[in-house]
């Protein structure tokens, strides 16, 4: 691996995080920088466990709850955390010095010798990434690498057991694909699941954000392949704009998979037929035929967070949809189910609207709790519908499953699906589910 970029420099993570991604950043560059400044405005109890992993490495020095001008113009090397907006004075005072800005997954991109696969979209891309790396357990000729923006699996710490006969199959976010426009990189095999408006607090606009989504085809070389949605607006723009260009392109249709596929399939909805379809066109682009793959779509189940059947209490089932964080996710949730449905929803308000997903859902739900910040707009917009449901306010989510488990009757779905971010009253969307799983449990 070239890395002399890190080599004898001084380097700052910035940006620890809980999610791993900070730590697997960290502890790569700790093995040839002659020292690595890990810097966060989080306070330190936040961070515990992130800390407790790096202690044993002695050039890495922690400068916690907040930020040093200093450590970003007197270093050589700044690695930016996905999460932290560019347009950032601590990173404008490193460029003003002439300091090499890069990422995690950057420095992955330039380092890889593997073929990489990376899933993008607004909704569905962690059960298409994690059902793709399960699918090509079939791929005879190397290894096969989940990572990216999924759960906590190394990405940094594993490049030296990557050889160039395996397959890497990312998740990646909107955010570390603009940092990819800084090194015009994409994947050989890029798939985009769809496009709905996400993350405008950071983006701004719609264009802003597709134009980072665009990323993951744009730089794409000869022989790659994009792999878009056929039901998606911005996904046939795209088609249409790369489909004559060096790169192959593919539209994903859930209606044209096998019935031998689908009737194995064990996760319910359209959009996860959806996500089998992106998932059996990237395996197919890795030489897997559709007879190869039976018995892995048979055996592969929903993620936590993700449509996770939690538990059944007096014949109601409980649904943990924590990932869903923004109004289109949670629309996906409540079409998955025909079953009576009591929907939990609310939460940090990202500046998304609502009125689309009131429409339509407004006429399938037994009952409606919000909580969190966003409860106000959410039920507005489910009472201008002229569609109304027996709407619940709550103050905690504990309190919203009391109150779920009191409205519901034998055959009811409680879906826990809150259209909006945690930040409100959790650390994160992780907390959040296992919390609600937590409390399914003790009902019983």
């Amino acid at each position: 691996m070239k890395t002399d970029f890190l080599t004898g420099k001084t380097v700052v993570i910035m940006g620890l995080g809980v999610f791993g991604g900070g730590v697997d950043t960290a502890k790569f560059a700790a093995r040839f920088a002659k020292k690595v400044i890990v810097t966060d405005k989080g306070d330190e109890k936040k961070l515990a466990d992130s800390i407790k992993e790096l202690q044993q490495f002695k050039n890495i020095e922690f400068h916690i709850g907040g930020h040093q001008t200093s450590d970003f113009t007197d270093s050589d090397v700044i690695v930016v955390n996905p999460a932290v907006d560019e347009n950032n004075p601590y990173i404008d005072a490193a460029k003003s010095k002439g300091r090499l800005i890069t990422s995690q997954m950057e420095i992955f991109f330039q380092l890889c010798p593997a073929r990489i696969a990376a899933i993008t979209g607004s909704n569905g891309k962690s059960t298409t990434t994690s059902l793709t790396a399960h699918l090509l357990k079939n791929y005879k000729k190397g290894n096969v690498w989940l990572s990216g923006n999924i759960g906590y699996h190394p990405l940094l710490e594993t490049l030296d057991q990557i050889k160039e006969n395996d397959i890497v199959v990312l998740e990646i976010s909107s955010f570390q694909l603009e940092q990819l426009e800084r090194i015009k990189k994409s994947p050989n095999v890029s798939c985009i699941t769809n496009i709905a408006p996400n993350h405008l607090d950071r983006h701004k606009t719609m264009e802003n954000y597709c134009a980072a989504k665009e990323n993951i085809v744009r730089f794409q070389n000869t022989g790659d392949a994009a792999i878009l949605n056929a039901y998606d607006e911005s996904c046939l723009k795209w088609y249409t704009k790369y489909k004559n260009t060096e790169r192959k392109c593919f539209l994903f249709d859930r209606e044209k998979l096998d019935s031998k596929l689908t009737s194995i399939f064990k996760l319910p909805g359209k959009a996860n037929r959806e996500n089998l379809a992106a998932a059996i066109t990237i395996a197919r682009c890795f030489g897997l035929k559709d007879e190869d793959l039976i018995e892995s779509v048979g055996t592969f189940t929903s993620l936590p967070h993700r449509l996770q059947l939690v538990g059944t209490v007096n014949g109601t089932r409980y649904y943990n949809d924590s990932i869903a964080t923004t109004p289109e996710s949670t629309v996906v949730g409540v079409e998955a189910f025909s079953e009576p449905k009591i929907l939990i929803a609310g939460g940090y308000d990202k500046g998304l609207p609502f009125e689309a997903m009131a429409k339509a859902i407004s006429s399938k739900l037994k009952a409606l709790i919000l909580i969190g910040v966003t409860a106000d707009k959410i039920e507005k917009c489910i009472r201008d519908t002229g569609i109304v449901p027996p709407i619940y306010r709550e103050k905690t989510l504990q309190d919203a499953v009391n109150r779920a488990r009191e409205v519901s009757s034998p055959g009811d779905v409680v879906l826990m699906s809150p259209a909006c971010a945690s930040y409100d009253m959790f650390l994160n969307f992780v907390q959040r589910g296992n919390m609600f799983a937590e409390m399914v449990q003790k009902l019983k």
